[in-house]
Formats: C-alpha cells, sequence, structure tokens
C-alpha cells in the first residue's frame, strides 16, 4: 500500500534501492504509529477479520479437528492399554466412561452424579465384561467402538432427560439458542443501524463540502471516516448473514429433535426389551441431532466474539469527529439512507433505456435478464462514478437504473446521468478507481480492486451471499502433444504380481538345496547317444565324378562315478572306461 500511493514516489517499475528500502521502512512505521487514524483503522479491522472469520464449513471442521487432537491422549491410553488385573480392567472402564463424556460434552467427568449416569447408560450397551472382546480389537477399531459408544450413550442420556429419568448436566440448548438468537441478532442490527447513521452523516458532509467548497473538517479524514464505516457495515453484515442461517440451521434441528423423541417413544414404550437394531439407530441420530445444537452454540459465540472485536477498531473516526463538531455542519442539511438514495431514483424515467448506444456496451435490466438479482457487482455495488469524479464517495448504486455490462465486469450507478457518463469512457473511469485506491489501501479490499493488483493477496470468498471474495484463479487453454509410446514396451517374462506365486516359487527354489538327483541306464541304452543328418537340397542338375569315404575312430569317454547320492562322509570314486572298440563303433556307424 505505502509503495503503490503514488505521494510516497516509489517506482515499482524498478527493484528498490538502498535508499528506497530505507525510506520505505521509515513512511510505514510512520503510518502504522499513527493515533487516530480511521484509514489504519480500516486496515487492521480487515487483517482481524480476515485471520479470525471463516464460513461455517471451514469453521466447524477445524472445530471439530481441534476436539479430536484433545481427545487423542484420552484415546492412547484406552486403545494402548494391556489391562490384566481386575483392578487394571476396572481403571480402564473409568477411562471408558471419562472419554464418553468429554467427547459427547454432556457434563463433567469431575461431577459424580453425572459419571453415575453415564457408567448405568454405557453398562446396558457395554457391560465391564465385554472389555476382553474390545482390547482383542485393532486400534482402529477400537476407536471406531468408542465413537460408536459415545453416540449412543449420549442418545440413550438425552432421551431419558426426556422423560424425566436422568440429565444430570446436559443444558437446555435448544431453549438457550432461542434465547441468544434474537439477542445476537438484535445487537448487530443496532449496531448496523448506528454505522448507517455515520455512513449518511458522513456522506452528506462529504457532498456539502464539494458543492460548496469547505475545507474544514479535513475532507480526507472525512473520506477515510466513510470508508471506515463502510467496511465496517460489510462485516456486519457478513456475521449478520451468518446469524440468519444459524437461526434455520436451528429450527431444523428443532423439527428433528421432536421427530426423532417420537419415534423414540413410539418404540420403546413401556416394554423391557427392546431389539438393538431398532433403537441404537435412533440414540445414534439424536445424537448427531444434539451435537449440532452444540455447534450452532459455539458458531453463535464465535460470531458474538468477532462483532465485539470488531467495534474498537471504529473507535477513531467518532474520536476524530464527535457529534459536537459534526452537528453544527449537518445543520439545515437532509440526511439519506441508503435505501431512500435507491428509492428516489426507481423510477421509469431513471433508467437508461433511451440513452445513446455506446459500441460493445449493453444495460442489463431485471425483465431482459435472467438471474438478475444474484449478477456480481463491480466494486461492491457502489456507483464507480462517484468514486472516481468526487474522490471516493462511495455512493451505493441502483440496480434498476441499469447495470452496464462491460468486458464481462458489470457495473451499477446511482443516477441516471452517472451510467451514461460512465459508459462513454469507462476505462478512463476505471483508471481513476485504481489510482483512488493507492491513495487509500483499504479499498481495495472493500471495493473488491484485488484483480487491478495482482501484488494483493485478498481474503477466501465463498459463493454464498455476505461472504467475502476469493482470491482469483488465472486460467488459460493450453494444449500439449506426446509421442504415441514414449518409451519401448518392456515385457519381464518372470515379472509376477501374485505374493503367494512368489512364494510358491521362493519355496520351491529352497527345497532344491536338499534333493538327490537319480537316473537309471539299461543294455540297450548306454551306447545311445544323441545323432544328426545333414542333406544337400536337390539341384535341377548335377554331376558327381567322384566317391567320398572316410573313417573315424571312437571317440573317448569316461565317467567317473560315485560322485553323487553319496550317504556317507567320505567320497569314493572310480572311473569307468565307455570308449567303444573300431569295430563296435564302426558297426553302430554303418
Amino acid at each position: 500500500a505505502v509503495v503503490l500511493d503514488p505521494e510516497n514516489q516509489f517506482n515499482v517499475e524498478r527493484t528498490l534501492t538502498k535508499d528506497d528500502v530505507q525510506k520505505l521502512i521509515k513512511t510505514c512505521v510512520d503510518r502504522l504509529l499513527m493515533s487516530s487514524s480511521p484509514s489504519l483503522d480500516t486496515i487492521k479491522m480487515q487483517v482481524y477479520f480476515d485471520m479470525n472469520y471463516t464460513n461455517r464449513t471451514e469453521f466447524l471442521e477445524e472445530h471439530k479437528r481441534v476436539l479430536e487432537s484433545r481427545l487423542q491422549p484420552v484415546m492412547r491410553e484406552i486403545t494402548d492399554s494391556r489391562a490384566m488385573t481386575r483392578e487394571e480392567l476396572e481403571g480402564l472402564y473409568r477411562k471408558i466412561v471419562s472419554c464418553v463424556l468429554l467427547r459427547s460434552g454432556l457434563g463433567s467427568p469431575t461431577d459424580i452424579s453425572v459419571v453415575r449416569e453415564a457408567t448405568a447408560a454405557l453398562q446396558s450397551v457395554f457391560p465391564q465384561t465385554e472389555l476382553g472382546t474390545f482390547m482383542s480389537l485393532a486400534k482402529r477399531d477400537k476407536e471406531r467402538q468408542l465413537r460408536e459408544l459415545t453416540q449412543i450413550v449420549t442418545g440413550i442420556r438425552l432421551f431419558n432427560k426426556e422423560c424425566g429419568k436422568g440429565g444430570e448436566g446436559i443444558d437446555n440448548l435448544p431453549s438457550i439458542l432461542n434465547e441468544a438468537i434474537p439477542s445476537a441478532t438484535m445487537n448487530i442490527e443496532n449496531e448496523l443501524n448506528s454505522t448507517r447513521l455515520h455512513i449518511s452523516r458522513y456522506t452528506g458532509l462529504i457532498e456539502r463540502q464539494l458543492a460548496e467548497n469547505l475545507a474544514e473538517p479535513d475532507p480526507e479524514v472525512v473520506r477515510q471516516a466513510l470508508i471506515n464505516c463502510r467496511q465496517h457495515e460489510a462485516f456486519l453484515k457478513v456475521l449478520l448473514n451468518d446469524v440468519v442461517v444459524a437461526t434455520d440451521q436451528i429450527n431444523t434441528l428443532e423439527r428433528d429433535l421432536r421427530s426423532v423423541l417420537i419415534q423414540l417413544q413410539n418404540t420403546i414404550q413401556s416394554k423391557t426389551a427392546v431389539p438393538t437394531n431398532q433403537v441404537y439407530p435412533k440414540f445414534i441420530s439424536l445424537a448427531k441431532i444434539w451435537t449440532g445444537f452444540q455447534d450452532e452454540m459455539v458458531l453463535l459465540s464465535v460470531i458474538s466474539n468477532i462483532q465485539t472485536n470488531l467495534e474498537p477498531f471504529t473507535k477513531s473516526h467518532r474520536d476524530v469527529l464527535p457529534d459536537s463538531v459534526l452537528q453544527p455542519l449537518l445543520t439545515g442539511l437532509i440526511l439519506r439512507s441508503d435505501e431512500e438514495r435507491v428509492n428516489e431514483t426507481s423510477g421509469i424515467e431513471d433508467r437508461v433505456e433511451h440513452a445513446p448506444q455506446f459500441k460493445n456496451l449493453e444495460f442489463l435490466f431485471p425483465e431482459t435478464t435472467r438471474n438478475f438479482a444474484n449478477l456480481p457487482l463491480q466494486y461492491k455495488g457502489f456507483c464507480g462514478f462517484c468514486i472516481a469524479t468526487q474522490d471516493r464517495l462511495l455512493v451505493p448504486g441502483n440496480p434498476l437504473i441499469g447495470i452496464l455490462r462491460y468486458k464481462d465486469h458489470f457495473f451499477c450507478f446511482s443516477s441516471k446521468d452517472a451510467a451514461v457518463k460512465f459508459a462513454a469512457d469507462p476505462d478512463r473511469f476505471i483508471a481513476h478507481i485504481a489510482d483512488a485506491a493507492k491513495r487509500s489501501p483499504e479499498l481495495i479490499q472493500l471495493l473488491e480492486l484485488h484483480m487491478q493488483f495482482s501484488t494483493i493477496t485478498p481474503y477466501g470468498k465463498s459463493a454464498e451471499p455476505g461472504h467475502m471474495i476469493e482470491k482469483p484463479l488465472t486460467k488459460r487453454d493450453s494444449g500439449i502433444q506426446t509421442e504415441t509410446h514414449p518409451i519401448e514396451t518392456n515385457i519381464d517374462p518372470t515379472y509376477e504380481w501374485n505374493e503367494w506365486e512368489m512364494r510358491r516359487k521362493a519355496i520351491k527354489l529352497a527345497n532344491l538345496r536338499t534333493r538327490i538327483t537319480h537316473s537309471v541306464q539299461t543294455d540297450n541304452s548306454n551306447f545311445r547317444r544323441q545323432t544328426s543328418t545333414q542333406i544337400y537340397l536337390p539341384k535341377d542338375s548335377e554331376t558327381q565324378t567322384k566317391r567320398d569315404k572316410g573313417t573315424s575312430v571312437p571317440k573317448p569317454s569316461i565317467f567317473i562315478a560315485g560322485l553323487r547320492g553319496c550317504q556317507s562322509t567320505t567320497t569314493k570314486a572310480y572311473k569307468v572306461d565307455l570308449t567303444l572298440d573300431v569295430d563296435t563303433h564302426n558297426d553302430i556307424c554303418d
């Protein structure tokens, strides 16, 4: 923000020198040490909200992860236990009861009456005699069974509380939430109304200063105060939207709770024994519904804390511009709220339908555009023309005047004249708004200008209304071409994917070390050997005038016997001469 501000004379097109770095550090320190600066408080407010706020889904996932991490030591003691004696088994059972209480959040493990009730409920579904079976399970199965036992025991205790037979340490969460929700809604709405009152005062004062060319109070301070209030209003709207969602969720949970309790009463009634496959699923459903109430309690507490902690960031503009300073300046001035400004320009004559058509521009209207109310408006719905021409004046636009579509962006305006003038040269006004954001960096987040400042990392955004914006994803088309077969085929005939086949081969090779080769030879086969015959392919014509004849001598052959199959420690080898005599050899050859 300091580098982008043109008043500081930093050149963002080149690398900062040593002197630039020292100047940057000094400027940043001076800005941070400023007292009673609405601009600095707005940036602090944005940082605080970014670090402490998240949407419902992410918050609940993080909350569950934290609870699981806190329960890990207790779970580890149970799953790793090797209890053998009776005392050790009783101690293990007490740990299971404590784990069930801690996970369910229904009462304190140090309260004797709560522990007794939980122990009685646990014994009805998991008696101490089953600890042996439990200890024989794998660690993951033990953890899964502990979670199921927690849900069943929780459901039993909640049902007993409904029947008036127990419920020690269990708060009436639906009743507490039904009281807390209206209170939280009223607190946020009261603070929102107070903020909107300051917005109308600052907006009217800026318009008077522009019209009458007044220099007191400092116009820059008034604009910073207006931006601070607008940011506070945006955050309060986010929190109020979450409270509304929580209200709907609580109503749904209350209906489900009544339905499950009625089903349980009809199933159990006055029976002494009920099949587990009928009641256990209902107990588990009851526990899940109660967990939903607990989640809403935590969410509501976080929302209230964020609302309370946002208030100090709005103190500076009230100190700089107290009522004693504002009242004389607002004398005779008609203050208008955002709703009144929008209603003043909602007539048919205020539309730009009959304005001159500009090239590549289009005005959208409710009756001609689907999902008109859900279009993503630029600058959070504020009039871009007023921001550019009236030095960062934040005035809400009226979509009924006509939404300008330009380069796949949607702009709304506070008047027909503003829409026509902006449409005459949109790029020039967009550049002016970017320059205004350089002077007031808090506008980058408030007006969602992160696309124009690629070095800025914005907040995370949900697609739901009332939430913050998300970091844009840069997309482009790309293609790639590869060879048909970049890697030559390689088939290994000895490859085996089956582990059991590999084991079989390994056993076969190991058994060969203890095996002996046996051979049998007969009188008719002892002189048999391999013979080969070679022929010449026939020719078309040939002449032979010579007869070939030759003789051969027997091939010497000696066999050493007694080397294999020895059963004694000493080896007795002897030679056997298998060489044929000449006559026998010639008879065989013939």
